[in-house]
This record gives C-alpha cells, sequence and structure tokens, in this order.
C-alpha cells in the first residue's frame, strides 16, 4: 500500500486544508462585516 497513495493522499489533504481555510477566512471577514455595520 505505499507505491501511488501517498501522493493523492497528499492532493487531498492540501485541497482540504485549502478549502478549510478559505472558509475560515471569509466566516471572519464576514463577521467583522456584521460587528462593524452593528
Amino acid at each position: 500500500m505505499q507505491t501511488a497513495a501517498p501522493l493523492w493522499k497528499r492532493l487531498v489533504w492540501m485541497a482540504a486544508i485549502w478549502l478549510v481555510s478559505v472558509t475560515a477566512l471569509g466566516i471572519v471577514a464576514l463577521a467583522t462585516r456584521l460587528a462593524l455595520r452593528l
């Protein structure tokens, strides 16, 4: 099980971390916008 699994696993992990970071940044931006409006 150590042939080509690490590559696609690494790609999947990178994509998942990128999506989580982007969504977190978007949520933080929306929260700051709402806080500044109020």
